[in-house]
């Protein structure tokens, strides 16, 4: 029996604001860090993105259809590859242009508002649909939320949404005794089906190829394949989901990563009874075992799997909430510059570089992060949506105004 392997790359950069002091809310609203961003989106380019596509494409080329790759692309990377490096964009329509690349759709600013913003959650995700098909010329068919964030409610208004496939975390609080290697449905809406990440494949790759102290060390394609061949023979799929960055970023070229994706595919085609697969094509193929209830809301990130990476300290709750209040003025706001800060400053990186955790997870957070504390993290943010504030109330006074004296030349003609 031939079972699936279905590797997905998630694609994200932030725009990352500049240092934005008190003295200067009022006076300067440009808020992002241009020369960070540009020698950040270089550098990831020069490391991964080129030859990672490279790579891909050479796999694809020699395998035709038997190799497939799913990626997710945020609107905001997107943005910054055609400011910054648009031989990547360029390179990615190459690859999708195959026909052997799923992309998915998702919000567009990798932002939080499928926590409890609906309106705004619809509208990010369909300016991305947009985005991608002006790009691509493909029109997403599944789902991927920030961060795979997912609730059974999330998963409802996914469904509503028109999307048939959804991405998620195979948390272990949530599945308990269950596999990850199944498909799943919503537990309000069963006909969106539920693909769960195998976190511990993924993770062997994404974090633990380079830890020489873990007793698995090195991650070989002949291990890796062993690993595969282990899962029991009723478990239909393994679901790799990871950050792109991953290859030649975090992961250096020095560990090897590069060869062992070079080698990868065809081991998992000679020596398994793994075949590729994408979302879309797996969502014909399963049938669903079960419902999936995750009342909480959960996520990929750090060892909870829930949403405590941004959400959940006194900084991030009040950044949050300060943030969201403004969702029904932006609703009245036409002005392009607005709308774009509005944008940039829902991305989930923001709250994650106010996470105050210990331990591992905290060391994650200081290798993503280029604020010096948390703390400065937020007063930096709070300054910026301060201003920003100010912005949006004086532009909707304005906007006022003039249709005041509209009204009134009207009414005097």
């Amino acid at each position: 029996m031939n079972r699936s392997i279905c590797f997905y790359f998630q694609v994200h950069q932030p725009f990352r604001l500049r240092t934005y002091r008190f003295f200067d809310i009022g006076r300067n609203h440009y808020y992002f860090d241009e020369y960070y961003n540009k020698l950040i989106m270089r550098r990831v380019a020069e490391k991964c993105y080129l030859p990672m596509n490279d790579l891909l494409l050479s796999q694809i080329e020699k395998y035709k259809s038997k190799v497939k790759i799913t990626f997710s692309f945020t609107g905001i990377v997107l943005e910054q590859m055609e400011m910054y490096a648009p031989e990547v964009l360029e390179s990615f329509k190459k690859l999708i242009a195959t026909g052997n690349v799923e992309v998915l759709s998702e919000t567009y600013s990798h932002a939080l508002c499928s926590i409890n913003k609906r309106d705004e959650f619809e509208r990010q995700v369909a300016l991305h649909r947009e985005t991608i098909e002006k790009h691509f010329g493909v029109k997403p068919k599944c789902f991927r939320n920030t961060e795979l964030i997912y609730s059974d409610e999330i998963g409802a208004t996914v469904a509503d949404m028109g999307y048939k496939v959804m991405l998620a975390e195979g948390a272990k609080h949530v599945l308990g005794w269950k596999s990850p290697n199944f498909m799943y449905v919503n537990a309000i809406n069963p006909k969106l089906k539920i693909l769960l990440r195998n976190f511990r494949l993924s993770d062997d790759i994404t974090f633990r190829f380079s830890q020489q102290s873990w007793s698995e060390w090195p991650v070989t394609t002949e291990k890796f394949v062993t690993w595969l061949n282990r899962i029991p023979d009723n478990e239909e799929i393994v679901n790799i989901f990871m950050d792109y960055e991953t290859f030649g970023e975090h992961q250096a070229v020095s560990t090897g990563i590069f060869d062992f994706m070079a080698h990868l595919p065809e081991a998992i085609l000679t020596q398994t009874n793994f075949k590729f697969a994408t979302p879309s094509e797996l969502a014909k193929k399963l049938q669903p075992v079960s419902a999936i209830h995750v009342p909480n809301k959960m996520s990929w990130s750090d060892e909870e799997r829930d949403l405590t990476a941004w959400l959940g300290n006194a900084l991030q709750d009040d950044a949050f909430d300060t943030l969201y209040k403004l969702t029904e003025k932006m609703k009245l706001v036409d002005d392009e510059d607005l709308i774009r800060d509005w944008n940039y400053l829902q991305t989930s990186d923001h709250f994650y570089y106010m996470c105050t955790k210990w331990l591992s997870d905290g060391e994650m957070h200081k290798y993503f992060t280029h604020y010096s504390s948390p703390y400065n993290a937020y007063i930096n943010y709070m300054n910026v949506l301060s201003d920003f504030s100010e912005c949006v109330d004086l532009h909707l006074k304005t906007k006022e105004s003039t249709k005041l004296k509209n009204n009134l030349k009207k009414q005097k003609k």
